[in-house]
């Protein structure tokens, strides 16, 4: 069930005059912002200091859109923001795959030798793991709110981990991209208020929490099977107001608006104790 990342998305610019506005997380060159920049081209960009924020911008009529990342290929599911898309009343109507390429960030001057301490997003550190512990391994590791949000932090004793894009004056930025893995891609997903469902898509997204009971995952999956539809992605994410239960996000190959989608989504949703559609798109 490997999951293949979608070619870039189409540039979409709005129209003289729009009011468009798009939420996600900053500070300026985060890579959500580029991947905001990348989906909606030309629309008003609204930096927001967490995911939280950005989804309540978007639930609370300040944009029309937020930008979330969900995935990545080294490191695996952005939990908080799927438990944002499962929480909130917002659903996915864009898939973006974004190249990822990781630089070390540190002071003009600064030496590696010197390094105690590195600051980035805890995504980026899961990403860089070997590189750290062979270049800075009593180095302390110290969580951001985005890699951008790192060079703030920044003196002559510590490093952050940024994208290859960032050009400040007084940075000095890492020749090599030192992510664990070169064929490095985060996925984003343009979300919008919940409501109007897409008049067709490629891709369907959903959340399930099946009974608690033996073989109720495989309960669940029979159901996508029998529809003979192809899942490719499946992922558990344990339920922070339920210890020892877990919510499964589940992606699969379909039109939203075929009928057999339709039907399968229907029986999945009365199999499950909590089952939402977090979206669909191509």
């Amino acid at each position: 069930m490997a999951k293949t990342f979608a070619k870039e998305a189409p540039i979409l610019k709005a129209m003289p005059g729009s009011e468009h506005k798009v939420s996600c997380l900053g500070p300026e060159g985060s890579f959500s912002e580029l991947a905001a920049r990348k989906m909606r081209s030309g629309f008003e960009i609204a930096l927001k200091g967490s995911f939280t924020a950005a989804v309540a911008a978007l639930t609370s009529g300040e944009t029309d859109y937020a930008v979330l990342p969900v995935e990545n290929s080294i490191n695996g599911g952005v939990y908080r923001a799927l438990d944002l898309m499962t929480e909130e009343n917002v659903f996915g109507i864009e898939e973006y795959a974004l190249p990822v390429d990781l630089r070390l960030a540190t002071l003009a001057g600064v030496r590696y030798e010197d390094v105690d301490t590195v600051y980035t997003h805890e995504q980026a550190f899961g990403q860089c793991n070997e590189f750290l512990s062979r270049t800075f391994p009593g180095a302390r590791r110290l969580y951001t709110v985005s890699t951008a949000e790192s060079l703030a932090r920044l003196d002559g004793h510590s490093a952050g981990i940024v994208g290859a894009h960032i050009e400040r004056e007084g940075i000095a930025v890492s020749d090599e991209n030192i992510a664990d893995y070169k064929q490095n891609f985060t996925r984003f997903l343009l979300l919008r208020r919940g409501g109007e469902l897409p008049v067709s898509s490629s891709m369907v997204f959903v959340s399930a929490v099946c009974p608690h009971t033996p073989g109720a995952l495989l309960g669940l999956l029979k159901i996508f099977r029998r529809y003979g539809l192809n899942l490719t992605r499946t992922e558990s994410r344990p339920m922070p107001e339920a210890f020892g239960q877990y919510r499964f996000f589940i992606e699969f190959a379909g039109n939203i608006a075929a009928d057999w989608v339709k039907s399968a989504l229907r029986e999945a949703n009365a199999y499950c104790i909590r089952f939402k559609l977090l979206g669909a798109y191509n």
